[in-house]
């Protein structure tokens, strides 16, 4: 057994590359000249990689549970005492590993795709902050250094959906999901006090151990996790809380990869399933999650049948996912939640680069319209985007089967209703993909201004290492009914208290996956001839006349609700108190308070000439009045 304390101290090493990363390239961004922030980025994320995983087998050779470091006592007063603590268990390494390595892959493609920007050095000096907070995130050990992550995460978010910041559309993006994610930041904010009103701790091991001594259903726990809950919603993109996901892709497509399909959104799963004491004390917050889970997959699934901005479709794809996260975590299976995390981030991250690797390709040409026939003249990003898109479809044996079939086996178990459902929802999935595949790569080229050519080896080396991963990645879980030992589950759960304990029977689970195999390649074969055999290509600039067609293209209208019922009202109402309140209220109230100020002083100013005989007089006076005073009262 090897002392894990004696390599713990070393995990604030962790961050701390990524923000020195941040620190050179931000500082130095006017001498970093061609690639040379990219590399010192990239070289710094890659290492914080690599001490994520020296301390993954550390923890794993040392037989322990978990550890905590603490660097310095940070807060103290009263009761409220919060240590700068990092905790290091299963579940932290678990997703520290996720975050720098995907993000490592991330950030060398950039390297490519961002060749040429006039503003390159700021924006990796932006993706390390970023990974920075996330690394907060997952390695707090206590719910504030949780939140200070959380909110470095969103503020970073901003900064790189509006990156590029002369569109004005980009800008409106990029206030929308800041906006938006504030709103979820309040119930987290709210949580995280009732937390400490009722623990009298933010800490992790401190707010743990008296939540088990609770009783299910305990209404201040309920509340605590619906507040908690609320943060999640808007972090993870469920909804009512979405909408600003699909608009963030507003930022260049490698931001698209780490932030908005590897990590960010995830924050929210990790959240709760780091609170699964308190969650599985909740029983009406987990059908909430349900809910509100089932709902986001198959809600956003539709919509991505009809889009056709090819970064919109995985947009929506990956709130669709958050959706089956959320299903999981509701029914207690916090494990499956973050084994389809972990698949998702390698099987959407490629999708993101090899959407960027098309987009590059393309001359910046976004609507999967307008391409076709680029499966020969790209046949790296073909390859790694098939690996990808038969990954997020669930086909074995890639990785999306063996997490996603996971979800869909515990559904069952809580309630075949919601199999059907959640299964309909991976099925309209899977049929879009292939629409995009399709469309994208099969047909004739139907772009003729442009001409097409696989992209650099820096941006093809992280799409091989992610299809390998993506292809490879479920076999991390290996159900029983393979012959495995849910190996990566079992890792998870010395981390998370599941709230489920049934398992299916052999022959009802083989049926299950026989009955979705076959349904999936039916939906695979009815894409195939539709967009390949017969060619019924979606003409560019086309007005649906189908009603239900038009909603869907125009994502049911929720923005323009949104817009209706609260963006504009609410503008109004600013205007009105801008323009008849202040400008005309408070503004001249305040301008009065300085014009009287001034006349008083100028008043008083005249006492004050110098006349030594007037300051004897008042000096008298004052006396007498002040003995008259007295002898008064």
């Amino acid at each position: 057994m090897v002392a894990l304390n004696s390599y713990i101290t070393l995990s604030w090493l962790v961050p701390a590359f990524p923000l020195l990363g941040f620190l050179i390239t931000g500082m130095a961004k006017n001498r970093l000249k061609n690639n040379q922030a990219g590399i010192i980025a990239s070289i710094l994320v890659s290492l914080s990689f690599l001490m994520s995983a020296f301390l993954f087998f550390a923890l794993r050779s040392s037989g322990q549970e978990s550890a905590t470091v603490t660097l310095f006592n940070w807060i103290a007063a009263g009761d409220l005492k919060i240590p700068f603590a990092f905790l290091i268990d299963n579940l932290s390494v678990t997703m520290m590993l996720i975050v720098t390595g995907v993000g490592a892959l991330i950030h060398i493609y950039s390297i490519g795709y961002m060749h040429g920007d006039d503003r390159v050095n700021s924006f990796f000096a932006q993706m390390n902050l970023f990974t920075f907070s996330m690394l907060l995130l997952v390695m707090g050990a206590n719910y504030l250094i949780l939140f200070i992550g959380w909110e470095g995460v969103g503020f970073c978010s901003y900064l790189l959906i509006g990156f590029w910041f002369k569109n004005p559309a980009f800008n409106y993006a990029a206030r929308k999901a800041f906006v938006m994610n504030r709103i979820g930041d309040l119930g987290f904010i709210l949580g995280i006090i009732l937390l400490f009103f009722t623990f009298k701790s933010v800490g992790f091991t401190e707010v743990f151990s008296q939540a088990t001594s609770m009783h299910s259903g305990t209404p201040l726990v309920t509340l605590i996790t619906i507040l908690l809950l609320v943060g999640a919603v808007g972090k993870s993109a469920q909804i009512p809380l979405y909408t600003w996901l699909p608009d963030a892709m507003a930022g260049p497509t490698p931001v698209s990869a780490l932030i908005h399909a590897a990590t960010m959104v995830t924050a929210g799963i990790y959240m709760i399933a780091r609170s699964s004491i308190l969650y599985n004390l909740a029983p009406l917050t987990m059908n909430i999650m349900i809910i509100l889970g089932l709902a986001t997959a198959i809600f956003a699934a539709v919509i991505g049948l009809r889009q056709n901005d090819i970064k919109k479709v995985l947009a929506y794809s990956t709130v669709s996912q958050l959706g089956y996260m959320f299903l999981a975590l509701g029914l207690g299976a916090y494990s499956s939640a973050v084994f389809h995390l972990t698949t998702h981030a390698f099987f959407k991250a490629l999708l993101f680069l090899g959407a960027g690797s098309i987009i590059h390709a393309m001359g910046g040409e976004q609507d999967i319209r307008k391409m076709g026939g680029l499966r020969k003249k790209m046949p790296v990003t073909y390859f790694t985007f098939l690996a990808a898109t038969l990954a997020i479809s669930g086909i074995p044996p890639f990785s999306g089967f063996f997490s996603k079939d996971l979800i869909l086996s515990k559904a069952f178990e809580n309630n075949p209703l919601l199999y059907i459902l959640a299964l309909g929802g991976a099925l309209i999935t899977c049929f879009y993909m292939f629409r995009l595949l399709y469309l994208v790569f099969f047909g004739s080229q139907r772009l003729s201004t442009v001409h097409p050519h696989e992209s650099p080896r820096v941006m093809t080396f992280p799409l091989i290492i992610l299809s390998i991963l993506s292809v490879f990645g479920g076999f991390l879980n290996i159900p029983s009914l393979f012959g495995g030992d849910s190996r990566f589950g079992e890792f998870l759960n010395k981390s998370i208290i599941s709230g489920i304990t049934e398992e299916l029977g052999s022959a009802t689970e083989i049926g299950l996956i026989v009955s979705s195999l076959i349904l999936l390649g039916l939906v695979i074969l009815y894409a195939y001839r539709i967009y390949v055999k017969k060619a019924d290509i979606p003409v560019a600039d086309g007005v649906s006349t189908n009603i239900f067609s038009k909603a869907i293209e125009n994502k049911f209208y929720v923005d323009e609700i949104y817009s209706a019922v609260i963006e504009k009202p609410f503008g109004s109402l600013s205007d009105f108190f801008f323009n008849k309140v202040e400008n005309k209220v408070l503004d001249p109230a305040v301008d009065e308070v300085g014009i009287l100020t001034s006349k008083l002083g100028n008043l008083v100013r005249k006492l004050q000439q110098g006349n030594m005989s007037f300051y004897l007089f008042a000096m008298v006076a004052g006396i007498l009045l002040f003995i008259i005073f007295i002898l008064i009262v």
